[in-house]
């Protein structure tokens, strides 16, 4: 399992000496040798790599990683390029797309945003293949919760983009009036025309950043992995 470093570490230690992260880290590592599991293990904590906290502009919670082969790689509704792209996905870059403009591109990759201070954050950080959610409740929600509360404090905008009812769930959390919350339904295809549709979060979200003096994202994505 690996771990957390940068500037990361000092606020989310306090999570490695409790209780549940003893026990959370004696599931997974032994999920990890006796399963397969999603991502890779070198790769459940990437989110907080690419993606420093002093670096942190926008924030996306997803609920938990891709279960099929290759698909995950650490950072929520992203894959690995020259995967084919999840549905979820399709219909954010759909939205991106009637949003701001942006060509629709054939990479599912989004390490560009991550690199861009957009912390793409699930709430589960593991999962067993092909069983959706299947490791819902064994201590990851506690410990991203840390996250989020960690994110909650800090002393500059940062804009929570909520999806769906599992991330909207983590409203309650958000009470720094420097910060915006966006709340839509989820991209799935089973949602999206509830409300995710139009709700225009990229614009909303760079519209947030140059008003308090913050670079906008670039939210176009390459067809080619970044390098």
């Amino acid at each position: 399992m690996a771990a957390i470093s940068g500037d990361w570490l000092a606020p989310l230690r306090p999570e490695f000496a409790k209780p549940y992260y003893a026990k959370l880290y004696k599931t997974v590592r032994e999920e990890y040798r006796t399963r397969k599991i999603f991502p890779p293990s070198d790769q459940i904590f990437r989110a907080f790599e690419l993606t420093p906290l002093e670096s942190v502009k926008v924030v996306i919670l997803g609920q938990d990683p891709y279960h099929g082969d290759g698909q995950a790689q650490g950072l929520c509704f992203s894959v690995p390029a020259g995967m084919e792209i999840p549905p979820s996905l399709v219909n954010i870059y759909q939205e991106l797309h009637d949003d701001l403009g942006c060509r629709i591109p054939k990479s599912g990759c989004l390490e560009k945003w991550a690199r861009q201070g957009v912390f793409l954050l699930n709430t589960v950080l593991t999962v067993r293949a092909h069983q959706a959610y299947s490791h819902r409740n064994i201590g990851w929600e506690e410990f991203t919760d840390a996250a989020i509360r960690i994110l909650n404090a800090q002393d500059r905008p940062i804009v929570f983009i909520l999806w769906g009812r599992p991330a909207q769930s983590k409203r309650s959390m958000l009470n720094n009036p420097r910060h915006l919350i966006l709340e839509a339904p989820h991209p799935s295809p089973l949602s999206a025309y509830r409300g995710f549709f139009g709700s225009r979060p990229f614009s909303k979200t760079n519209e947030f950043l140059k008003a308090h003096g913050e670079t906008p994202i670039d939210w176009q994505i390459e067809d080619e992995a970044p390098v």
